[in-house]
This record gives structure tokens, sequence and C-alpha cells, in this order.
């Protein structure tokens, strides 16, 4: 399969600008020889194929090729579109361009995150207990952008019933199970969109917070996300990753970038994704995104799942949802969402066998307007370790 690497005469990194055409040309180069990379198997049992899960293990980070279908990413497309029309006309507004109630308007959990074009918000920050230690090169604006532009919907499956569809992909689910066990649990999701010349960096971090000083650490405590991807991903748009650091513990990230001299981490790759494919990357991998100078527009759609033992009875949040205790109740209310994927798809792909999350099989949960109502706020409880 061809990729689209990256549009270099769009790059604008001014001074840096060479040298980042030459990062992104060898990342890719690094990323495209690795052998993390092809369609979801399993073996004849049903169960993730070992090489998959030695792979993703290994390196942190894995691509299924293939995973949407052409229907599946029309219907993403337009409900991102929609998304994107009702959102707020500015940061702040309580109304869309339309003046109608804006997208969120409402809901008391968080739900939008607006960067100011190509900035870095979060580097060198106390945000989110700090996990974003290093800046990132922040390449100047273009003529009349706009002040600030929405680049992530938390929160997500709310708003959009194609996300809560794909929320509910059987194949992304037997890899969840074949991951994090059978009694695999949520984390959150949300949509993120790098807009073309516009779309702000995400600077180095590792998402984990909770488990780093545990004896029972190992390469899968802290969950993963799916990315997938509605338009693709190259160097100059997409996240980029260090693999296997998932497995080198809590990295001081800041010595890191201060040796190198630079934000362009020599080993890192970037995720390479056509339309329709799926990135398994692991939480505790060093990763993070450059600001999009490129013409290249990028619509990430992003599930995360943990172990249940990785939250049960562990006390959370702090980052995506306020600190609590993770009860088994708490876990299973807010693990009503995969069944309500699941029952959303089967209605909307009636061919397709859906998937049978063992947790709640006998919970009777279903896709129905009451659930609409219910699913309100739901990333309130968000699972955040």
């Amino acid at each position: 399969m061809a990729f689209q690497i990256y549009n270099s005469s769009a790059a604008n990194y001014g001074e840096h600008d060479a040298a980042m055409q030459a990062y992104q040309q060898a990342g890719t180069e690094r990323a495209l020889a690795m052998d993390n990379r092809g369609p979801v198997r399993f073996t004849p049992s049903g169960e993730l194929h070992p090489d998959i899960l030695e792979s993703y293990t290994r390196h942190g980070f894995y691509i299924l090729t293939g995973v949407m279908s052409e229907v599946e990413l029309a219907d993403l497309e337009a409900d991102v579109q929609d998304m994107w029309e009702r959102s707020p006309v500015t940061k702040g507004a309580e109304v869309d361009a339309q003046g109608r109630p804006a997208l969120g308007h409402g809901c008391h959990s968080r739900n939008l995150s607006w960067v100011r074009p190509l900035s870095d918000p979060l580097g060198g920050t106390a945000h989110s207990n700090g996990r974003h230690p290093a800046k990132m090169i922040e390449p100047d604006a273009p003529e009349g952008a706009p002040k600030h532009v929405l680049q992530l919907v938390l929160g997500s499956l709310q708003f959009s019933d194609a996300c809560l569809r794909a929320y509910g992909h059987p194949d992304l689910l037997r890899v969840a199970a074949g991951i994090n066990g059978d009694d695999f649990v949520p984390f959150n999701e949300a949509v993120w969109v790098k807009h073309p010349r516009l779309g702000g960096s995400v600077a180095w971090h590792q998402d984990a917070f909770t488990h780093w000083q545990s004896p029972d650490l190992d390469a899968h405590t802290h969950g993963f996300n799916f990315m997938a991807q509605v338009y693709g991903s190259n160097a100059a748009n997409g996240l980029w990753v260090l693999p296997g650091s998932h497995v080198q513990g809590k990295v001081d990230i800041k010595a890191m970038v201060d040796a190198v001299g630079s934000d362009r981490l020599p080993d890192a790759v970037p995720v390479i994704c056509a339309p329709g494919d799926v990135a398994i990357c692991n939480r505790q991998a060093i990763h993070g995104s450059f600001a999009n100078t490129s013409d290249d527009m990028r619509v990430t759609i992003n599930m995360g799942f943990h172990r249940r033992a990785s939250v049960l009875d562990v006390f959370g949040g702090g980052v995506h949802n306020d600190p609590e205790q993770y009860t088994a109740e708490r876990i299973d209310h807010r693990a009503r969402l995969i069944s309500y994927g699941i029952d959303a798809r089967s209605q909307r792909f009636p061919d397709e066998t859906p998937y049978a999350y063992q947790p709640l099989a006998a919970a009777g949960y279903r896709w129905q307007a009451k659930a609409r109502l219910d699913m309100q706020d739901y990333n309130l409880e968000d699972l955040g370790i």
C-alpha cells in the first residue's frame, strides 16, 4: 500500500524547516520498516493472533490495517463534520455559527479543548500532573489564522452515533480482550482533529500516572488507546511514538529532550496510517505530535481500554475525571457504554456478528432513546490511571 508521507512544500517551520523535513522523512522510513503493521488476525480458536500481541508488546504500538469499511468511514466523516458545525462559533461561546446551542451545551463535563494555531499549550507546564515537561517548537501561524481552533472533543460517544458504533466494533473489542483480558474496561473516548496549517502540537509525554511504582508494573498496566484514522495520518500531522519506551518505567522526558537539544527525539517514529487503519498505542509509551504545518487534515477517533485489575479499587482521576476510588459498581456503570456501542452497531450493521462483552452479558443494555439520555456527561466517569 502506498502512503502519503507529507507535503514537504507546505512545511513552514522557519529556521527549523529543513531539519524537520529531514526528520519526517527519516522517521517515516524507520516506521515503515518495522514489523508492527497488518490486518486484524485471530487464531482458529478466536484469540488475538500471537504475532500481533508480541509485536505490540515489544514496540508499544501496532497499526491494524483496513479495519474500518468505506461505509463506516463515511459515517464517521459525516458525524465529525456535524460536531464541528455544532461547535461554539468561538472559544467560550454558547452558540454555534448558526446561533444554535453549541455542542456540549448543558453538559457538566469538560468536552471541548481549543488551541492557538500551531502552538504547544501544554509543554513545560504543570497541566495534567506536569506530564508534558518539555516545550515543542511553535511555528508562526499563517496570516489570517483564527485566534483559536477546536482540537479535541471529549466524551465523544454522546455526540456521535458513528463513534458509538465504532466503539462496538467486534474485531476491536476482540483485540481489547486479547490484550487486557475478557473483563477489560473503558478508559475514555475522544475525537482529535489536527487542522491543516493550524493544528497545535502535543508535547512528548507518557499518559500513565498511578502505577509507576507498583511491583506488578508490566507492559500493559496502564492500558492503551485505539486510534482510528478517518483520513489517514503521516509524519507531518500524525502521532509519533518512541518504540519500546513503554517498558522503561517513568522516563525523564525533559532530560531526554535537553540531551538532544531539540524536540526531535532521534529514535521516535510517526504512526503512518491509511484511512480506515486503527493504531494501538500503549499509554506508557512516550508519544507526542508536532504542529501540523502541512495541508493534510488528521481526524482520529480515540477509544481507550484498561485491564479491570488495573482500576479495581484504585484511587485514580485528577486528569480525565475527578479523583475517586474506582469501585466495581463504578467500573461496571462506566462499562455500560461498551454494551450501548455493541447494540447500536448491531442496528446499523445487522449482518455482522456482534461482540459478546462478558462482564455485562446479562445486564440487558439496549441502544434506544432513554440510553441517549443516560449517556449525557458519561465521561465524568472516565477511568483515568
